[in-house]
């Protein structure tokens, strides 16, 4: 996700890595790294200039610790500048009627009924499960979509193959749902290549004759510029409630994401992150730009985790945990569902500190990670169902016949059984912990900031007081002190 937008920032930031202090001068350059890759970005231009104003203002004007590098104070000033662009945001849908409409328009190829069945399934974890209406009557193959993934994912869907007017469809669907008691519908309605005003019309009668609770606009991330243009025209229409963007997961730029809010006054509520219909997020300022500059996103990183495993698992798993039954049988169920084709891509792309996905991409192809994944099935697969409940009784002798029954190498299995008790100590160490205390914890790693006692110590805001020659001494050694000791902390992660 915006890999070259990624690069041009992390370019900008090492520009200044090694300098004493910010000023004027070193800043310059910097700066003016940081608009080139916006700009490269597709961003609008008259969001650059409202960005970089206020950038250069903070930057140029900063006075920090002597002991702060300049890279770090440019980093918090572009990260909260990112955050201020794009916030805020409030994704909350609420559904306070007897029947709550949701309306999704956009143009054709934007992904438009594919996102319908994905706010479907972000619905269903909430435990509502919305009727969707097929009244895109354009296009020939949107009926027999919509009721694909209706099924796939346990919906049901609305839909009248030989009625050609999509405003009664919908009428239809919204008292069928009020007979039936649904709660939720989303109707999905017809696009077009380009704007024109027939759409516009018939949208705004459904929009009149329905009267929908939320207007969503479903956009092509990767179409840059265009979707910001067609967002403005929507929202002049039919006074939108947010945009839904998608195909982000793909080669997208960033240009639209940075300047649909600026531009069109609507925020983005969701985005789409790939094919799977879970792969629908929540779309959070804070962690979109901790994501921009390679910092990752602990709280999606969570997310992704908690899709893996519903709440029975996630309660029969805690169960099991609290009594040290974390056996090779639920470690298997964690590598098969891990194995799902992008995800681990997508997963190591949320970490802090990691390439961006262009690079992972290539990184994962190059250590073939899927095959590790299916023969460490294959091995346990090999064992014996006491072997899988008890793999301290696999000793040198079933090492052999288990190794020979999967094809690999005896010490394949070694690999296999550290692996396994890295995973049950983790595990172990996650049960102990109450949900809040688990948000609490993925939320210091998300800001940075852990508290006094955990491990790490609470980084000191600057002042803007300059310090004197005794100050700086002390400040320096300190902060010596606390990279030892995150060095130390580490070292002992790692062991």
């Amino acid at each position: 996700m915006f890999d070259s937008l990624q690069d041009g920032l992390k370019g900008a930031f090492k520009s200044l890595r090694g300098k004493g202090k910010l000023t004027e001068g070193n800043m310059r350059d910097g700066l003016k790294m940081v608009e080139q890759s916006m700009l490269e970005a597709d961003v609008s231009i008259d969001v650059v200039r409202s960005f970089m104003g206020r950038v250069s203002e903070r930057a140029l004007g900063e006075k920090v610790l002597l002991a702060l590098a300049p890279e770090e104070q440019l980093v918090g000033i572009v990260n909260e500048e990112l955050v201020e662009l794009l916030g805020p945001v409030d994704s909350t849908l609420e559904f306070n009627k007897d029947v709550n409409i949701i309306m999704l328009c956009g143009l054709q190829g934007s992904g438009k009924t594919t996102t319908c069945g994905k706010l479907a399934k972000l619905l269903q974890r909430q435990n509502i499960t919305p009727m969707l209406v097929a009244a895109d009557l354009q296009r020939p193959a949107a009926i027999q979509q919509l009721h694909v993934l209706g099924e796939q994912i346990g919906a049901s869907v609305y839909s009248e193959p030989d009625e050609q007017d999509p405003i009664k469809v919908c009428t239809n669907a919204v008292a069928k749902a009020k007979a039936e008691n649904c709660k939720v519908v989303i109707l999905d309605t017809a696009g077009r290549l380009a704007i024109d005003e027939e759409l516009m019309q018939q949208l705004k009668t459904i929009d009149q004759k329905v009267q929908p609770d939320q207007v969503m606009l479903v956009v092509d991330g990767m179409t840059g510029q265009d979707a910001v243009r067609s967002a403005a025209a929507f929202h002049e229409a039919l006074e939108l409630n947010g945009v839904i963007m998608t195909k982000l997961d793909g080669d997208a730029r960033g240009g639209a994401l940075l300047s649909v809010k600026h531009v069109t006054g609507v925020p983005i509520r969701f985005i789409g992150t790939g094919e799977h219909l879970d792969n629908l997020e929540v779309f959070r300022p804070e962690g979109m730009a901790s994501r921009i500059l390679g910092m990752g996103d602990m709280l999606a990183l969570v997310d992704e985790a908690n899709k893996l495993v519903d709440e029975k698992e996630q309660a029969r798993m805690a169960e099991a945990m609290e009594k040290g039954r974390f056996t090779l049988n639920d470690f298997r169920g964690h590598m098969m569902k891990m194995a799902q084709p992008g995800l681990m891509q997508k997963m190591m792309g949320l970490l802090p500190g990691m390439p961006n996905m262009g690079d992972i991409s290539k990184m994962m192809n190059n250590s073939d990670t899927s095959g590790q994944m299916k023969r460490m099935v294959g091995i346990i697969d090999s064992m014996t169902a006491d072997e899988r409940v008890d793999p301290s009784i696999v000793d040198a002798r079933r090492k052999q016949r288990i190794a020979k029954g999967a094809g690999v190498e005896p010490k394949a299995i070694n690999e296999l059984l550290k692996n396994f008790d890295m995973m049950k100590n983790v595990m172990s160490g996650m049960a102990g912990m109450g949900a809040t205390e688990k948000m609490k914890k993925m939320q210091e790693l998300q800001s940075g900031v852990m508290t006094p006692g955990s491990g790490m110590p609470r980084m000191k805001k600057p002042t803007g007081k300059r310090l004197t020659p005794k100050q700086r001494k002390k400040a320096q050694k300190e902060r010596a002190k606390q990279l030892k000791l995150m060095k130390k902390n580490k070292k002992q992660g790692e062991g």
